[in-house]
């Protein structure tokens, strides 16, 4: 068979920078035609995959697994400047040939054009960033205040994304093409306010959590080592429960702390992660009934948003009471006990370096609406328990659950009900572990948004700089936008402009001055960036390549360089060489030609003078490198060096530069100097430009691949490919599920041939986007900024774990393999062979990965509702164990 077996993604900004994104995924074996989405995070470093313990084999049966959240959740780089996807497949019998079928990479891309416009989102997330780089002090102190006092209300916050400043390199699988993607569920466009809907945003301390800033990681530790010992005990004597459990999470989360660095602070004081693991903290009936809850208290909160967003029109800012929508209390907060009637008793007590102030909370009375009790902000549950209310059973012990099934009113009006309180002993514990369950969501999806918000900022400042952002008030002129296409159409001369980022993109990093405009700005448009802003290389560098990846094939007709605002020297008026090909490899680039800078701008004196910036109705200073002939390309190499002889070096050649018999006062040869105004001061010569225009037009015809297959290949493909299956059902005596019918253990008769794999039937799960409550007022129907989901930051990835007990192996189960589902269409037949054939009498396949990000298709449901896990996840009739007729290994 020529069907690959394994693949490895490696993925990075360019060809240098590859990381190993996944690495051995297995490819099941599939009908023609089936499409597979493999989803992909971003790079994440060993160190982190170490600690947490994800992704390593855990046959062991009491293995948790994460059924209300990603407790392990392993955060990948995300980066918008990712331009290169580097696939390696492996077939399944070493030197077979292999048939592919077409890849495509999705991804999502920043609104450049938008950007440069100064438009739209684009225009929103120069906002975001021209606020980062005013703010002095882009950390919070989270940990420090209330954020559920109104005092937080008043107080304008800052962008997730500039709280985080460098913390996150970001990374995405982008097309280089300015895509725009479906409306997400929840709007992120506006944090300056803390509330939306009586719902308080997570405030976060977004200090930096780099290596290089480690301080600000240390304390956090510190301090939720502190959290933790106020609970459990200084010694750790104590086990928490499952509501102290969420409690730590909300500070650890409110620290600004990863799950990898939480693991690593745990492990410091020798304390398992899994001790504070709210997933295996509750029983498996009722985490069931939370996880239900919990789905049905976000789609609730919804719609109170809705309602709340709807009737606001026109009025204004809304004021909203102190009890927010969760109303978590903190760890060492307690009942004021002066007006209050209820005094909820708390067990933990905090050090005093951790207590955070509640004034107006502990001052403020309210009036349960259940008991008619006078109580304090404490002792009150959130606004959300009214919401549900009317779907829980008045059960004592909560046997009952749902009184409406899964169905939630869409129809009747919410908001109302967030303006009344009810006291937390008037409240069911299933709804207070609810709240706090999906306060959890929300601070797991701010800090995911904040990473995308810091990713997306970090791109702006790595392709033009700061000085981008001292552009804006002139590109906010639409007659600057309209003058820059007039500018550049005169430039081309008919002709198309080839590489101009995003489309384009250099194939290898290129060497930057510290005090220089980043590289990438070389393709930007014209009219964007600061007009004194240009790319510099450092001092010492003498020679610098530009290898440009073109958005497509297409014939070059000549090269443009923009000459820098500072002008020319004699010293520095480089030697400009160009060669260009169809493929990557070096060798296979042709020489263009070779053109002396200084020789070609000699007779011009304009080239050697700082130039204004008042040139509206000129073109900008540019040299032209036409080809004789049109080149048909992909790749175009820019070689730009210092010429070996530089009339300014300041070094010296004894052999040519020192006249000995000179009668000149001084035998040395004179620095040339700048007839700008840096004439009066000599400098070191360096390589420098403006922009890098590309002229030519795309190629009509495509590349044609399929010609260059032989009819002999083809036919010995084909004969290949029409091999008849000889895949035979194995017979199992008896099966058993487990753990939320997540683990399926078959019992194989004897006497039965070598397994060889088996085959999955593709779950019908989805991943549904209202998982928690929004946690922002913009308007409901916006999207985000950077057009990123949850999903898409955080993408969530099933495997199948296999094991087996094995002769003469004793009666442990032994790891076969790891198995990486692909998406595909629901009820595809996937076949994965194991790596090699097995002889067992029993077997254990196990369902692990971010379990709780799907859900059931609400539209294929029988009012069964809400499940932990979704039935749709359920292993029960869906594998079936097969062998071959023949040794399929050695064919």
């Amino acid at each position: 068979s020529t069907y690959p077996s394994t693949v490895d993604v490696r993925t990075g900004r360019s060809l240098d920078g590859l990381k190993l994104v996944v690495e051995g995924a297995f490819i099941p074996q599939c009908g023609n035609g089936t499409n597979l989405l493999i989803p992909l995070t971003g790079p994440i470093s060993a160190d982190d995959m170490t600690v947490t313990g994800a992704g390593a084999y855990l046959p062991n049966e009491d293995t948790s697994l994460s059924l209300l959240y990603d407790f392990e959740e392993l955060e990948g780089d995300l980066d918008f400047l990712t331009r290169i996807v580097a696939l390696t497949f492996y077939p399944a019998a070493s030197g077979s040939p292999i048939t592919l079928g077409e890849v495509e990479i999705l991804g999502v891309s920043l609104p450049w054009n938008e950007v440069f416009a100064n438009e739209g989102r684009g225009a929103k997330l120069t906002e975001l960033a021209t606020k980062y780089q005013k703010e002095t002090n882009p950390s919070l102190s989270g940990s420090d205040t209330n954020p559920f006092s109104s005092t937080s209300i008043s107080n304008e916050a800052v962008p997730a994304s500039a709280k985080q400043g460098a913390a996150y390199k970001g990374f995405d699988l982008l097309t280089p093409a300015d895509l725009s993607s479906e409306p997400v569920s929840y709007p992120v466009t506006d944090l300056d306010q803390a509330f939306v809907g009586g719902c308080h945003v997570p405030e976060t301390d977004c200090k930096s959590s780099t290596s290089q800033d480690s301080k600000p990681q240390e304390n956090g530790s510190e301090k939720y080592l502190n959290c933790l010992k106020s609970l459990a005990g200084p010694n750790m004597e104590r086990n928490l429960h499952f509501l102290e459990a969420m409690k730590l999470e909300i500070e650890r989360l409110q620290l600004n702390l990863s799950a990898a660095e939480r693991d690593r602070a745990l492990l410091s004081i020798g304390t398992d992660q899994a001790s504070v693991n709210p997933n295996i903290l509750l029983d498996e009936s009722y985490m069931g009934r939370l996880y239900r809850v919990a789905n049905i208290l976000a789609l609730l909160g919804q719609n109170a948003l809705e309602d709340k967003a709807i009737g606001s029109i026109g009025l204004g800012k809304i004021k909203y009471n102190v009890i927010d929508f969760w109303n978590i209390s903190r760890i060492g907060e307690s009942c004021s006990r002066r007006m209050c009637e209820v005094r909820v008793k708390t067990k933990a007590t905090i050090s005093s370096s951790l207590m955070v102030s509640y004034k107006e909370g502990s001052e403020s009375v309210f009036m349960c609406s259940q008991c008619k009790r006078k109580a304090c902000r404490v002792c009150c549950a959130g606004g959300g328990a009214l919401l549900l209310q009317n779907y829980i059973r008045e059960e004592p012990n909560c046997n009952g659950l749902l009184s409406h099934s899964s169905q939630v009113d869409r129809t009747a009006n919410h908001s109302v009900i967030l303006d009344t309180v009810i006291c937390k002993k008037c409240c069911h514990k299933i709804i207070l572990d609810a709240l706090a369950l999906d306060y959890v969501r929300v601070l797991i999806s701010s800090r995911r948004r904040a990473r995308a918000y810091s990713a997306a900022n970090m791109a702006l400042d790595e392709v033009m700089g700061s000085s981008f952002l001292d552009g804006l008030p002139d590109r906010s002129h639409p007659y600057r936008n309209q003058q820059g296409v007039k500018v550049l159409e005169q430039l081309l001369s008919g002709e198309k402009s080839l590489a101009e980022f995003p489309f384009a993109s250099f194939l290898h990093p290129v060497e930057t001055a510290k005090d220089s405009a980043p590289f990438l700005s070389l393709l930007t448009p014209l009219d964007s960036g600061s007009w004194h802003s240009y790319w510099k290389a450092p001092l010492n560098t003498t020679s610098v390549d530009f290898v440009i990846v073109l958005d497509t094939l297409s014939d070059v007709k000549g090269v443009i360089l923009i000459v820098s605002p500072c002008g020319y020297s004699e010293a520095d008026a480089p030697m400009v060489q160009i060669r260009v090909s169809k493929k990557l490899e070096r060798e296979e680039r042709s020489f263009i030609g070779k053109w002396d800078v200084q020789s070609l701008i000699s007779s011009s004196s304009e080239f050697y003078e700082p130039e204004k910036s008042g040139r509206d109705n000129k073109l900008p200073r540019h040299i032209k490198f036409p080809f004789t002939n049109p080149v048909r390309c992909r790749i175009v190499q820019i070689t730009l060096s210092l010429p070996l002889q530089r009339p300014g070096s300041s070094s010296v050649n004894f052999d040519k530069d020192i006249n000995l018999l000179s009668l000149d006062d001084t035998p040395f040869p004179q620095e040339t100097r700048r007839s700008s105004f840096e004439a009066a001061m000599p400098r070191d010569p360096y390589l420098h430009a403006k922009r890098i225009v590309i002229a030519g037009s795309p190629a009509n015809e495509e590349i044609g691949l399929r010609s260059s297959q032989s009819t002999d290949q083809i036919n010995y493909i084909n004969r290949l490919n029409q091999t008849p299956q000889l895949r035979f059902k194995v017979p199992i005596e008896a099966e058993r599920l487990m753990y939320h019918d997540l683990v399926l253990e078959q019992y194989l008769p004897p006497s039965l041939p070598l397994l060889a794999g088996f085959q999955l039937d593709a779950f019908n799960a989805i991943k549904p986007r209202i998982t928690h409550l929004l946690s922002s007022d913009a308007d409901i129907l916006d999207i985000s900024i950077t057009s990123l989901e949850d999903r898409h930051i955080s993408p969530a990835v099933l495997c199948i774990q296999v094991s087996a007990i094995q002769e003469g192996k004793g009666s442990k189960m032994v790891p076969i393999a790891e198995y990486r589902l692909p998406e595909t269409k629901p009820g595809t037949p996937m076949f994965f062979d194991f790596p090699k054939q097995i002889q067992t009498r029993r077997i254990c396949f196990k369902l692990v990965g971010d379990v709780s990000a799907f859900a059931d298709d609400t539209t294929e449901q029988d009012g069964s509702g809400f499940r932990a896990p979704p039935a749709s996840l359920s292993l029960s009739n869906k594998i079936k164990l097969y062998h071959y007729s023949y040794n399929h290994y050695d064919t």
